[in-house]
């Protein structure tokens, strides 16, 4: 990772970690940068923050006085971006969201013209002009860009989507929880267009709201609202419609790592699993690779992010992998996560195996896992403390092989990940507590 470009882009507080100028500044060297040879095209879209329009007009100042031409998605989903920027003869595309972080976060995702993250060069390059190390040219009369308003990029997306489709979704009762983020403008109309009865919370974004006790890290709410509806399945999405989480018609969860499970099962028997092989991080849960290696697929295992799982994917030819959070790539049709996507991958199975989620997951018992988020000034240097190396090999060396410890810091906010999988709850909740207590005991 740079200094300002994490995992999943350069995010932060907005007008606090991530300023106006720093946009300003990322729209200048890319401007100039993809314009050295011809005027650039260069696409945007944004998530429904207050700040996401503050962003949006920063940059395209920026591209436009590097001589590139804005073309403005408005408010869209990331997977949108990456499916306009690679059909679309674009020369990269930017995202304007925290993803599931809250409203007052926010970023700055760079995809090249493959609809992919931008190469971690390009990235070094910006951070290197952000701090002055790079002078690059302002435009100057008939070469200063222009702002195009590109709506129907979006409205292409949503066609592409609606045909994916395998079957109609007539008769099915589907829930969506849209996080009152990206996908409140485009994932009720893919389903409606299928012929679905769909219900709809956390739609109405108002700037303030996204991710506001909704949408994939919220999933209690749609597992609730799927009960009292009587309805067939349910999908939430995160800020950026990037994840998605289901919610079978019994109200139980099925993360990330059950629709690789479901997917990559249907896929197997139906021929199209591409190397009988499943991408995975290592944060998979130990009961996914004991169900796959019961159905005979194989599985890889990456660096947490989906940045990671798709250049495994491209590089080995494999067409499924994820992560335990919901993003789920399908290379076939996208070169990003994408939670609407997976919706539909989710139904097809239903559909043509003619069942239900609950019985489509069945085979995949996930082991007990615990999670815990402690935020730290330094993660980096509160990661390595020797207190907390020597309480996660304590831990380690008492689990064996019954269990594991994963100790890791997050890409994008100052926070340590501690993870445990063990035989029960109780073994969960006291070894990552003895990991948590030294660090706690670093702030």
């Amino acid at each position: 990772m740079g200094k300002y470009f994490g995992t999943d882009g350069f995010r932060g507080e907005a007008n606090v970690v991530l300023t106006v100028e720093h946009a300003y500044k990322v729209g200048r060297f890319l401007g100039w940068y993809y314009s050295q040879e011809q005027k650039a095209k260069i696409v945007i879209g944004k998530d429904t923050r207050r700040s996401s329009y503050m962003f949006e007009y920063a940059l395209v100042a920026g591209l436009t006085a590097s001589g590139a031409d804005a073309y403005l998605l408005h408010v869209t989903t990331t997977p949108s971006v990456a499916y306009v920027v690679r059909t679309e003869g674009f020369d990269c595309g930017i995202m304007i969201s925290a993803s599931h972080n809250p409203y007052y976060d926010n970023g700055i995702k760079v995809l090249n013209g493959n609809g992919q993250k931008l190469e971690a060069e390009v990235e070094a390059k910006i951070e290197e002009y952000i701090d002055g190390g790079i002078e690059i040219p302002y435009a100057v009369k008939e070469h200063i860009g222009r702002t195009v308003d590109y709506a129907m990029g979006r409205n292409r997306y949503i066609g592409y989507l609606i045909s994916i489709a395998t079957r109609s979704f007539k008769e099915k009762r589907i829930g969506l929880d849209c996080s009152n983020g990206s996908a409140s403008s485009i994932a009720k109309n893919v389903f409606d267009a299928l012929g679905a009865k769909t219900y709809v919370i956390a739609d109405t974004p108002d700037g303030t709201n996204i991710n506001d006790n909704c949408g994939s890290t919220h999933i209690e709410n749609l597992q609730k609202f799927v009960k009292e509806k009587n309805l067939d399945a349910g999908f939430a999405y995160d800020g950026d419609a990037d994840r998605c989480i289901a919610v079978d018609e019994n109200g139980d969860i099925v993360d990330g790592d059950a629709i690789l499970y479901i997917c990559g099962k249907y896929m197997k028997e139906h021929g199209a699993l591409s190397g009988d092989t499943i991408v995975t991080t290592v944060m998979s849960n130990f009961g996914l690779y004991k169900a796959l290696d019961k159905l005979g697929i194989k599985y890889e295992k990456t660096d947490v992010g989906d940045k990671y799982v798709c250049e495994n994917m491209m590089q080995n030819g494999y067409c499924i992998g994820g992560e335990q959070s919901g993003h789920i790539i399908f290379s076939k049709h996208a070169t990003t996560g994408d939670g609407i996507l997976t919706s539909l991958k989710l139904m097809e199975a239903m559909l043509e195996s003619k069942s239900t989620m609950a019985n489509l997951r069945k085979g995949f018992k996930v082991m007990p896992q615990l999670l815990i988020n402690v935020r730290v000034k330094d993660k980096v240097a509160a990661l390595n403390a020797p207190s907390v190396q020597e309480a996660a090999k304590k831990v380690e060396n008492e689990l064996g092989d019954s269990g594991r410890l994963l100790l890791r810091t997050s890409g994008t906010e100052p926070l340590v990940r501690v993870m445990v999988e063990a035989e029960s709850d109780e073994l969960c909740k006291k070894y990552v507590d003895m990991v948590v207590k030294e660090l706690e005991a670093l702030c």
